[in-house]
């Protein structure tokens, strides 16, 4: 008799986490999904055997990653069942990676799906309602086993052809997490993720930044839009310069670095080498502006803000020779500082 294989939608929460590991308890060979895109867990990208290791060794599963960033941007234009308090489409979201997974099942010679939702836990998407609409959208009513909630649901087709034991399945309910964390103890898992989000989407400020970009109140129209953008308006300090620039300002280190590793064919950055400060990146320098006029303006505005955020001298913030790098080319900027009342309106 073949071993009986499912595959399991694992966010790297907790409920993911106990609902693979109770499916597996029955002898049936389980492999994690992790979706990523630009608003979730989009840096296990840069280090995806570390992270498969990690979940081996911390919960004994084998988990797959996958990026869905492209068909994510696209699914956020128009969600059909809306958005919750900020930005963050969470039926629709649960609907979209549940049909990719759907999709994979052939691929892995897998029976089912599985998915850690617990009936009545999230206010918008959890319900017994939403759920239903999940398992009906993806078309996947028969087939998504939700293993710690199954006994007050109907059972699937794993249920009643007996590939999954029912009987050891269970009836959690609520918001409550006392039973979540009893399981785990069972299974010996003692290091797990607090019950965060973990979806930018769901962050009140950075979704306000995305919200603008899809309502097209921004520079770059929604249109237009690739995951570069999406993870530019995710860090640093932001700017609508007055020629219609866009620009981003490093924080820090990590920021500067980010920036430079993002920067596209004609995209710019600034920088000042003989001074510690922020890397600028202005977005689409070479295409974005009607007339040189206007992109040189952007850029001189953008190389003094380089030199206001840059590490003061002697308490003060003196001219700075800002490096500029633009279509293959390099030429410097001796730049003043920019007074804070002068740009505070250009500030995302």
């Amino acid at each position: 008799m073949s071993e009986v294989k499912a595959l399991s939608l694992f966010s790297g929460g907790l409920d993911s986490i106990l609902a693979t590991r109770l499916v597996m308890a029955q002898g049936i060979q389980v492999t994690g999904i992790k979706f990523v895109s630009p608003f979730f867990h989009y840096e296990i990208l840069d280090d995806i055997p570390g992270y498969q290791d990690e979940a081996r060794e911390k919960y004994g599963i084998e988990v797959v990653v996958r990026d869905i960033s492209e068909e994510y941007l696209e699914m956020l234009r128009k969600p059909t069942y809306g958005f919750g308090k900020n930005f963050n489409p969470c039926v629709d979201c649960k609907i979209f990676m549940v049909s990719r997974a759907k999709e994979m099942l052939k691929e892995f010679g897998a029976s089912f799906l599985i998915s850690g939702e617990v009936l009545g836990q999230r206010p918008m998407s959890q319900r017994r309602d939403t759920l239903n609409v999940i398992s009906r959208d993806s078309e996947s009513r028969s087939i998504l086993l939700r293993p710690l909630s199954a006994k007050l649901m109907t059972p699937t087709l794993a249920e009643e052809q007996g590939l999954v034991d029912r009987e050891k399945l269970l009836r959690f309910s609520g918001r409550g997490r006392s039973q979540q964390i009893a399981l785990a103890a069972e299974f010996g898992i003692k290091d797990y993720p607090a019950p965060a989000g973990g979806c930018i989407l769901a962050d009140p400020n950075l979704s306000r930044r995305i919200k603008n970009f899809y309502d097209d109140n921004f520079v770059v129209r929604a249109a237009d839009m690739t995951v570069t953008d999406i993870l530019l308006l995710l860090v640093g300090r932001q700017f609508q310069l007055p020629g219609g620039g866009w620009l981003i300002l490093g924080r820090d280190m990590k920021d500067n670095d980010k920036l430079t590793s993002w920067a596209e064919q004609g995209d710019a950055l600034l920088r000042m080498p003989e001074r510690p400060g922020p890397t600028a990146l202005l977005r689409r320098a070479a295409s974005c502006y009607g007339s040189e006029e206007l992109r040189q303006a952007d850029l001189e505005y953008a190389a003094r803000l380089v030199v206001r955020y840059g590490r003061q001298v002697d308490g003060g913030r003196p001219p700075g020779d800002v490096s500029l790098r633009l279509g293959g080319e390099n030429k410097s900027i001796q730049a003043e500082t920019i007074e804070d009342t002068e740009f505070m309106d250009w500030m995302l």
